[in-house]
């Protein structure tokens, strides 16, 4: 499972996640393709991004202009969390592919206006972050 693919799994894990409250191990199976076995890497993004959720939160909050976390789209949430911990936590990976990725899972798969939305909250937590 390339990174690209472990990315994708771990958005629609947690979305499974917000939108059921399903156990992780449960969501993180039903997301797998039959015969594929989840990387450490999509691990580590469904894991950390839960585990980190408290301080993750409050970063894409005051990223939003006119908006709340609650008000937001499950998949965006669910990719911009996501996103925000990769780039907080993951060292190995340069930030802007981080942010890239990110952008792309919103087009790919949340609705019209989700790649230009996430990358408007995106680039503001990039900007906490960097601070």
């Amino acid at each position: 499972m390339n990174r690209r693919v472990a990315r994708l799994r771990a958005a629609q894990a947690l979305y499974q996640i917000d939108l059921t409250e399903s156990e992780v191990d449960v969501a993180i199976e039903s997301v797998l393709d039959e015969g594929e076995t989840p990387s450490s890497f999509m691990l580590e993004l469904v894991r950390g991004t839960l585990e980190h959720k408290e301080i993750i939160d409050p970063v894409i909050s005051s990223s939003l202009q006119g908006w709340t976390l609650d008000r937001m789209g499950l998949v965006d949430r669910a990719i911009v969390r996501m996103t925000v911990y990769e780039m907080k936590y993951i060292e190995d990976i340069p930030v802007n592919v981080t942010f890239n990725e990110g952008i792309e899972l919103a087009k790919a798969f949340g609705g019209e206006e989700s790649g230009k939305f996430v990358n408007g909250v995106l680039s503001k937590a990039m900007e906490q972050l960097q601070k």
